[in-house]
């Protein structure tokens, strides 16, 4: 009989999401099948990565080989299943540590996670692979924008959000020119970037899509209708603030159209695990808007309903990630 894997489940992180993460491991640890896996949920904040033996004690992570010194024995994990959103497990810096100590992952590797989570070059990728992406500034610190140049450059209302964020953390809809000031220093407060972004009016789309067994999978299409003036942070995590339509309510075509555009993108990103893409749909033409290489796994999340939408329940969806990331790591 094949022993069981051992699977060290990261969560936590640096960012505003650290809530958001702590949520998505949860509902892991709690499909992930333990007659297959032993699984060691471990919190990373900054320095501090450890994992929880009881309310009374806490082990270190030996970070020189990714190991965990238990009482009778050492633990070499078999792969790492990233719930981590934001930095540093949806930037590239934990896949490049991980790479270093030969420990597979459920997520991008270093190069495409980096270049999809900075918001701008990402948009430059897209564009250069067919997609309409709404016009965009990039601010850095000492940048010399008047307002009245931004609003000109493209238009109003526009979105201002971090350049290297997620879940809408420090994401504000302008719709004067006084409102730039407290939506600029909320983006700045989050990230060092910020861009400046013409407002497609329209309805939010979302697809996932994931490799298994050396086919691609395309989950079905989700329209988000949030509550409030947009899918911000609140209309994302609190209950009754957003419905979420999975299947959505599209023509064939638009479907079609929305599935081949996921699966190209994939592709062309060079993506692994599980990814989900976000689109505006308006008058009856597709507008990129983020990729998403740590969606959200909480049962509330928009992949977790995308998956039993299309029939496959959570413990074959997580562990298919798993296996996948041992098979693509050899």
């Amino acid at each position: 009989m094949n022993r069981k894997l051992s699977i060290a489940l990261l969560m936590g992180g640096d960012s505003g999401e650290f809530d958001v993460s702590i949520g998505s491991a949860k509902v892991v640890a709690k499909f992930l099948d333990e007659n297959f896996f032993d699984i060691y949920p471990i919190l990373i904040r900054k320095n501090d990565w450890h994992y929880t033996l009881n309310e009374d004690e806490s082990i270190q992570i030996d970070k020189n080989d990714f190991s965990l010194h238990l009482k009778d024995r050492k633990i070499h994990f078999d792969c790492a299943f990233i719930a981590i959103h934001g930095t540093p497990g949806e930037d590239g810096k934990l896949q490049g540590y991980l790479d270093l100590m030969s420990i597979p992952y459920t997520s991008c590797d270093l190069t495409t996670s980096a270049l999809t989570f900075n918001k701008f070059f990402c948009n430059d990728i897209a564009i250069r692979a067919g997609m309409n992406v709404a016009r965009t500034v990039l601010l850095r610190d000492g940048h010399k924008w008047t307002y009245e140049q931004l609003a000109k450059e493209v238009g109003l209302p526009c979105f201002i959000k971090p350049n290297k964020s997620g879940s809408s953390v420090g994401v504000t809809k302008v719709y004067n020119l006084e409102g730039f000031e407290p939506a600029l220093k909320l983006a700045f407060a989050e990230d060092n970037e910020v861009q400046v972004q013409e407002y497609i009016k329209g309805r939010e789309m979302a697809c996932g899509v994931f490799r298994t067994e050396g086919r691609l999978v395309v989950l079905p299409v989700t329209e988000v209708i949030p509550k409030n003036d947009f899918f911000d942070y609140e209309a994302k995590y609190t209950s009754g603030m957003a419905e979420e339509v999975t299947p959505a309510v599209i023509t064939p075509h638009e479907e079609d159209e929305c599935r081949k555009m996921t699966a190209m993108l994939y592709e062309k990103f060079n993506c692994k695990g599980v990814v989900r893409f976000d689109y505006f749909l308006s008058e009856g033409k597709w507008w990129f808007l983020e990729v998403n290489t740590v969606p959200g796994f909480s049962e509330g999340s928009i992949i977790p309903k995308q998956a039993k939408s299309a029939g496959i329940n959570l413990s074959d969806f997580f562990s298919s990630l798993v296996y996948e990331a041992i098979k693509q790591h050899k």
